[in-house]
């Protein structure tokens, strides 16, 4: 940043001196400071600010070294006026320390005129020459000081002061010293930078469920985890040497790293399907650039998320609900041939004891395979087998939720569970997953954009109950009133059969299910199982 400079003749030095006298203090003393840390609180300070003056003392000691031989002290003072530390001559430091200026003083105007507390004041570069002054003892010395900043100059963090003699001091040594806080204060940014590059770098590498590649903004791969090298198969022997190559050579996915570094273009949420040793496997990428502090590209990120459990797990779960259909459609036809097809049948028996009729045999073969076919219609739906066995809900619960823990993730859906009072039921467990699964489902289904969806467990009449709420789209109390009617839905790739799946299952357990919604509220859905 442009530094201006508070020139001695800008400032009433006279009036500062005047002050001084009026305080009391004694010009042929060496400066006496009533303030200053204690061992411990400057060990603590120094903690603080060991960052800060490891940097300092990285530009000092170049600084230094071109200056060899001349009688230069560098001193590192807080956004108090404390002193921190001292660089340099040795001499000058030994020298000042026996006046009285020490590591933990503090400089205030109490001290007397003097250009930390001035820098501080005023919050600009300031120099003292010679009597300017107020102590005797430092009119032979040139002292200047400059302030440095945290970052866009939103936080002053201290200043760096230089102290020479004034016959060895150079016109251009305050400039200098400008310069230097300068370079201190890019350097913490840079620092910075770096150590939010490296946190973000650590978060996203650790992910036990991300591929994630990081290139530099020329597209050379810097880093990519074990994940990454699992999706895309890289060999052990390979994963070392991938790094410093060209992302954009990576099969598949060369061509996301292109639009990302070259063309500046963010790819979130793109499915790719790629085969891997002879199956298909699904994943989610999302590709975006991270810029420095200067809004230069520093950065592109690519990740991968493996969502092919829960392409099977969709498929399945839709193959469940056609089948269910099925049967629900196979009884209901059944029915309606099977009695008709028994007034047929027993038709033909009474036409056959009055008259032999042509061909009975065979009609009477036919009317017994389609009622053979019928009789596999109603098998089809039929319920499955079920074993009732006490069980505890909370269990049932927490291993749906570990199952769809992960496809709440990628929505962006916070899960919220809150178990306060918790029974054994008499169920069917694998029928009661798939109640908790569909509603979780059509709660996720409401919530496009993310959201949370909160699930209470609690006891009461004789219940065990289970509250699912979600903060999504709600529904009308119109659509409400057919909620769980076969082909009754708002989804445009839905069927219906969910909520009538839920409701059948729950009855079957003798059981009940209550709904609530609101447009643009949400939805609460509570089942209650006998205990």
């Amino acid at each position: 940043m442009e530094r201006a400079t508070v020139l001695t003749d800008e400032v009433d030095i006279e009036a500062y001196r005047q002050n001084c006298f009026h305080a009391g203090i004694d010009p042929e003393q060496p400066p006496f400071f009533a303030e200053r840390f204690s061992a411990e609180e400057l060990e603590a300070q120094l903690i603080k600010y060991k960052e800060v003056i490891e940097v300092i003392d990285s530009f000092v000691n170049k600084f230094l070294s071109s200056v060899s031989g001349s009688p230069i002290l560098i001193a590192i003072s807080d956004a108090e006026g404390y002193l921190l530390a001292f660089k340099g001559d040795p001499t000058i430091i030994d020298t000042i320390r026996l006046v009285g200026i020490q590591e933990g003083v503090r400089f205030t105007e109490k001290v007397g005129i003097n250009s930390i507390n001035l820098c501080l004041r005023y919050q600009k570069p300031f120099q003292l020459v010679g009597q300017d002054h107020f102590h005797h003892i430092l009119h032979g010395l040139v002292c200047c000081t400059a302030p440095f900043y945290k970052e866009d100059e939103q936080e002053l963090l201290g200043t760096i002061s230089f102290m020479t003699d004034i016959d060895a001091a150079h016109p251009h040594l305050l400039p200098l010293l400008c310069t230097m806080a300068d370079s201190i204060e890019r350097e913490l940014l840079l620092r910075k930078g770096n150590a939010q590059f490296q946190l973000l770098n650590q978060i996203l590498l650790e992910t036990n469920y991300l591929g994630v590649i990081i290139t530099d903004e020329l597209g050379t791969i810097v880093n990519i985890n074990d994940n990454a090298a699992e999706m895309l198969h890289i060999e052990s022997d390979r994963f070392v040497r991938i790094l410093g190559t060209s992302a954009f050579d990576i099969n598949d996915l060369g061509d996301y790293f292109r639009r990302v570094v070259l063309q500046q273009e963010e790819c979130n949420g793109v499915e790719l399907t790629l085969e891997r040793k002879g199956s298909a496997q699904h994943y989610i990428i999302d590709a975006v650039r991270v810029y420095d502090a200067k809004g230069s590209l520093s950065r592109a990120i690519v990740s991968l998320r493996n969502i092919t459990e829960m392409k099977k797990t969709e498929e399945v779960l839709r193959n469940t609900e056609k089948l269910v259909f099925a049967g629900e459609l196979a009884m209901s036809i059944a029915h309606e041939i099977r009695n008709p097809l028994t007034t047929i049948k027993g038709m033909l028996q009474l036409s056959n004891k009055n008259s032999q009729l042509l061909h009975y045999n065979l009609i009477m073969s036919e009317v017994e395979r389609v009622n053979l076919i019928v009789s596999e219609f109603l098998i089809l739906g039929k319920p499955q087998a079920v074993q009732f066995k006490k069980e505890r809900c909370s269990t049932i619960l927490q291993e749906v939720l570990s199952i769809f823990a992960f496809q709440a993730n990628m929505n962006m859906i916070t899960l919220n569970t809150q178990v306060k009072d918790d029974s054994e039921i008499e169920c069917d467990r694998n029928q009661i997953k798939q109640v908790f699964l569909n509603l979780l489902r059509n709660s996720v289904e409401a919530l496009p954009f993310g959201g949370m969806i909160s699930i209470e467990l609690n006891i009461g009449d004789g219940f065990q109950t289970i509250k699912f709420s979600d903060n999504g789209e709600g529904m009308s109390h119109e659509v409400l009133q057919n909620i769980g009617m076969a082909f009754h839905t708002t989804r445009t790739n839905g069927n219906g059969l969910g909520m009538m799946i839920v409701k059948k299952i729950v009855s079957a357990h003798r059981g009940h299910v209550e709904i609530t919604s609101e447009v643009g509220v949400g939805t609460i859905v509570t089942i209650y199982l006998p205990t």
